[in-house]
């Protein structure tokens, strides 16, 4: 039986021994495993059942060998391992997306727990503007935090919708508010560049930001503006969206929204841009200040070329579009506001809280008094003075005041150049007027009994320490009023003021509209009080107007954008403040200063006028003051620091500005005569005593200017009249002040009062201010001669 078992004994053919075959370290079955193709050569048949014994002794089942030795091929399989990893890649992307958006859930759930309930959001009321316009309803200038109002789209050009579209959100029609696309691109974008090419912030997420949101860039502030840019477009149409951005976005300069911008850049309405200028201010949107036309044109210009290309881009142009744009000339924007109008609107925005009841809680229309030709007149009268003469005459500051005869103001310059000092010279400053102040002295003469034809002794005086003198110490002796003022005579308006009181001449001043506080001392009859240029011209006014009291107005009239009245002005039933036959002297007087006096630079061809001349001390100040039947105008020379400008009086400079801007004001309009028509009223009787003429108007629409002259009084009612004969008026230079200067060696090194331009008592000095006829260096003593004065004070 043993044989027999031993003879089935199978033998593994090899080609070796059997000691060599078990030192080689390599079994039979190993040999199978590595080797499949050999293996199956010798592939032995499967045993019986009771051979099972018999294998058991054969050492080639060593099974965890046979184990080790099949793991080591796969781990060789490249296919496998890479098919592997891509599977892996996108199992745990799966993974870490779903774990990243559980956690952008929870930040967004927990930030947008810090917010208030949404059912209390709502829209912030954009701040009030205020829209200024003159006389005709043009805009004059818009005020407010926005610096314009508001236009709808359908009022815009449609360029700046589709220009705003193309450059900062061209999805803006398709996403919801956030747009994963945009930010994506945005992303890649800035990735591909190096730097901050694009945002990824929709149109309504700025706007969300801009309403309610701060400027700081944190993680809770970016979630916010995605929760809030949500219910804006839940609420809002995609239209509405776009008017509250474009009527809110900062484009730079203080300009909020399109209309401001436009006002600003373009000095145009939204509705007149044209596609270079809309693709400018859709390129500012990005960094208003760093791209401003105002301050790198250059930079300005480059954006909005790369604005056009994006709305070429996106269909809304063509590349003849583009060409045409390309062409137009270059914006060249000034760095601030200009234009002399910006004093009035300063001034619209001082008074319209006291005239409203407290401030401006919604957008007003205001209406002023401002005639734009006028104004735009006036600027360049001064300009072409300062331009020509200023320079080389030290003169480099001017402001001009013109007023109708109900004191409403028609030009106003408060400098020569707003866009460099908004100061209103005009209004605010204020300054001695100098013998542009004599007018009130001869009316309250006038008032006290005399007459244009009443003698006064052109001679020395003295009053204390004080000696006021005429320019180079010539005296005319006995003069008429009339002549008096024609020659701006110092001794005789200080003999006047002596005559009446000072406290007289301040009446009279107070009542014809000087609200300043002024001094009773006799250096007033010189003008060494301050005024304003206009409170001064509308005081003159009432000369004009035939002695009806104005108050210098600029609005007429306050509405909300709803058309409910707030203010309206009422200049009906002035007061008379001076009897008519006052008035027609008086403006017979002035009348000769302008026809032989020494306002004659101020001479208007084919009309009649009337005005007076000023001068300060050490030149400082130069003024003339003066008037037709249409306008009264005030003009004033000088500089901000008080430095004396070379012999510039009230007859050269102001004077030549005066009557370039009163030509181009009356051309076109009918000349009529002044008030009296330029004669003297005298019945032998003193004036004070003297009836008033009947019919005389009672209402001021009577006498506006542009008129006429009904319910003047025409010379067929005046019971005695008498030509001015003026004298002969001896002068330096032509159609220069020299009779209310200062001696021409006076200097600031002999100047007490150069360290104080406007020292108004002459009793702190021996050396009076300069209208009053200072004496200079010491002279030769001369013989005192006896003059009205001394025999009035007694001495």
């Amino acid at each position: 039986m043993a044989d027999k078992k031993k003879s089935r004994q199978r033998i593994e053919p090899s080609f070796s021994s059997g000691r060599e075959r078990i030192d080689d370290g390599f079994s039979a079955g190993e040999r199978i495993v590595g080797h499949r193709r050999a293996a199956k050569r010798y592939e032995e048949p499967e045993p019986d059942e009771d051979e099972d014994d018999e294998y058991e002794d054969e050492p080639v089942v060593e099974k965890p060998r046979r184990s080790r030795s099949r793991r080591k091929p796969a781990r060789r399989a490249p296919r496998r391992g890479f098919f592997g990893f891509i599977r892996a890649t996108i199992y745990w992307g799966l993974v870490l997306c779903l774990w990243a958006g559980i956690g952008l859930a929870g930040l967004v759930a927990y930030y947008g727990s810090r917010m208030p309930s949404a059912s209390t959001w709502s829209i912030p009321e954009r701040p009030p503007n205020v829209k200024i316009t003159d006389l005709d309803g043009s805009l004059i200038a818009n005020r407010g935090t926005t610096g314009g109002e508001a236009v709808t789209l359908s009022d815009m050009s449609p360029y700046i919708p589709e220009a705003i579209i193309a450059i900062e959100d061209r999805r803006f029609y398709s996403h919801f508010g956030f747009d994963p696309i945009g930010l994506g691109r945005a992303v890649v974008t800035n990735v591909v560049t190096g730097h901050a090419a694009q945002g990824g912030s929709t149109l309504t997420q700025q706007l969300a930001k801009n309403l309610f949101l701060s400027p700081d860039r944190t993680l809770e502030r970016k979630v916010q503006e995605v929760l809030l840019a949500l219910w804006l477009e839940h609420k809002y149409a995609k239209d509405q969206i776009l008017t509250m951005y474009l009527n809110r976005v900062y484009f730079g300069s203080n300009a909020y929204g399109v209309e401001a911008a436009s006002r600003r850049y373009f000095n145009k309405s939204a509705k007149e841009v044209n596609l270079g200028e809309a693709a400018m201010l859709a390129g500012l949107v990005k960094a208003p200040s760093r791209l401003s036309p105002a301050r790198d044109p250059a930079a300005a210009e480059a954006r909005a070329q790369l604005v056009l290309q994006a709305m070429r881009d996106q269909g809304f142009i063509s590349e003849s579009d583009i060409k045409t744009a390309m062409a137009q000339p270059p914006t060249r924007s000034k760095s601030y506001w200009s234009g002399a109008e910006n004093y009035v609107a300063d001034m619209v925005m001082d008074q319209l809280p006291k005239l409203i009841g407290g401030a401006v809680k919604e957008d007003l229309i205001v209406d002023t008094t401002l005639d734009m030709s006028l104004e735009e007149k006036a600027e360049r009268a001064l300009s072409d003075v300062l331009e020509k003469d200023g320079k080389k005459l030290n003169a480099s500051q001017a402001s001009l005041v013109s007023v109708d005869a109900t004191g409403a103001v028609r030009a106003l310059v408060g400098g020569r150049d707003y866009a460099q000092s908004q100061f209103n010279r005009a209004v605010t400053a204020k300054r001695q007027p100098g013998s542009a102040f004599k007018p009130f002295v001869y009316t309250a003469a006038l008032e006290a009994g005399l007459t244009p034809n009443s003698i006064r002794n052109d001679l020395p005086v003295k009053i204390g320490n004080w000696a006021p003198e005429n320019y180079e110490q010539r005296y005319s002796g006995p003069v008429t009023l009339a002549t008096a003022v024609a020659k701006s005579l110092n001794t005789v308006a200080v003999q006047l003021v002596a005559e009446v009181g000072p406290e007289q001449v301040i009446k009279v001043a107070h009542r014809l509209g000087i609200e300043s506080d002024l001094q009773a001392n006799a250096s007033i009859a010189l003008g060494t009080s301050e005024v304003s240029l206009l409170e001064l011209t509308s005081a003159y006014a009432t000369f004009m107007n035939g002695g009806f009291k104005v108050a210098p107005h600029v609005i007429t009239k306050v509405t909300t954008a709803s058309g409910k009245v707030l203010y309206q002005a009422n200049t009906d039933n002035p007061q008379r403040v001076l009897n008519p036959d006052i008035v027609a002297n008086m403006d017979t007087m002035m009348a000769g200063v302008i026809a032989s006096g020494t306002g004659k630079a101020a001479r208007i061809p084919g009309w009649q006028a009337a005005g007076k001349s000023g001068t300060t001390q050490s030149f400082r100040d130069a003024l003339f003051v003066g008037f037709t039947s249409h306008l009264t105008t005030g003009v004033w020379f000088g500089n901000d620091d008080g430095k004396s400008m070379r012999k510039v009086t009230g007859g050269g400079l102001p004077a030549k500005a005066w009557k370039e801007f009163m030509i181009a004001a009356h051309k076109g309009i009918t000349p009529t005569p002044i008030f009296g028509g330029g004669q003297i009223i005298d019945s032998g009787l003193p004036m004070a005593q003297a009836e008033p003429l009947g019919d005389q108007p009672t209402t001021i629409g009577n006498i506006i200017s542009g008129a006429g002259n009904a319910g003047q009084p025409t010379l067929q009612q005046r019971p005695s009249q008498q030509p001015i004969q003026p004298q002969v008026v001896n002068q330096t230079a032509a159609n220069e002040d020299p009779q209310d200067l200062p001696p021409a060696n006076l200097t600031d090194d002999t100047n007490p009062y150069s360290s104080n331009p406007y020292n108004s008592n002459p009793y702190d000095s021996e050396i009076p201010p300069a209208d009053v006829g200072d004496s200079g260096p010491p002279r030769a003593a001369r013989p005192h001669r006896t003059s009205l004065l001394d025999v009035i004070l007694g001495r």
